[in-house]
């Protein structure tokens, strides 16, 4: 797939970002899913507008915010500025041709980074997950959620400008070419996988309904159990915890 043309400002990103934000219940859920593997000092990959940022602070967490556009930055800065446990809030993409010399300070600093729906936008996730390596110290954990399933690529991911889905052997193979030992891989949100095809495949929308949103968040408590029925066998999207 030919390399998107990065947008400064990310219209259907953020109207998709602010929609989610209305899923108070599903993101708890995503929280509470990578959680365990946050710990110590902490750096977000692509905080986008502080959807999953705002579980870490309101726990007290050591974290460090960033995403590729300032915009965000911006935003973030508006809304967690007074946080006590915010380490800072930086524009930081993680293919820059300068990484090395740009990043430095941050590199064998944290003891976890996440990337929550990240990934998939990278041209290069290689060279992505190769660079979350050096940010990491020695025995850090590396968190990554993608969407899964290349089947389900939609309407929806081209609006995103995902250059990609995953599953589990695809994701964990960026992992180990970067280094890391693989300490967990499993699926996530099967249940979200009927909505994501019918309005992304069938109906054409290019963001996610907010009624459609609505409807999911209620329904949380029922397909996390539904997750756990089918021992995480598959779901919209993957998980995998790598560690230095």
């Amino acid at each position: 797939m030919k390399e998107f043309v990065f947008k400064p400002v990310d219209t259907e990103g953020e109207d998709t970002l602010k929609t989610i934000a209305l899923a108070n219940h599903f993101n708890s859920w995503m929280y509470q899913s990578i959680k365990p593997f946050c710990t110590g000092k902490i750096l977000e990959i692509g905080s986008g507008v502080g959807n999953i940022s705002e579980y870490f602070l309101n726990d007290k967490a050591e974290i460090m915010l960033t995403d590729i556009r300032e915009g965000y930055c911006d935003e973030l800065r508006g809304k967690f500025a007074g946080s006590s446990s915010l380490l800072g809030i930086e524009t930081m993409n993680m293919i820059d041709a300068e990484f090395d010399l740009k990043f430095a300070k941050h590199f064998n600093t944290y003891d976890s980074v996440y990337a929550l729906n990240v990934v998939e936008h990278i041209f290069d996730d290689q060279q992505a997950v190769s660079n979350c390596y050096k940010l990491l110290k020695p025995g850090g954990k590396l968190v990554i959620l993608v969407p899964a399933f290349q089947s389900l690529y939609n309407n929806f991911d081209k609006e995103l400008e995902h250059y990609r889905r995953y599953n589990r052997r695809k994701l964990e193979a960026l992992f180990t070419a970067s280094g890391f030992s693989i300490q967990q891989s499993r699926y996530f949100n099967a249940a979200g996988i009927a909505g994501w095809f019918i309005s992304g495949k069938l109906q054409h929308h290019k963001i996610i309904p907010s009624g459609q949103i609505r409807l999911f968040n209620r329904l949380v408590t029922l397909f996390k159990l539904f997750d756990m029925l089918i021992f995480n066998s598959f779901g919209l999207s993957v998980i995998t915890v790598g560690k230095k």
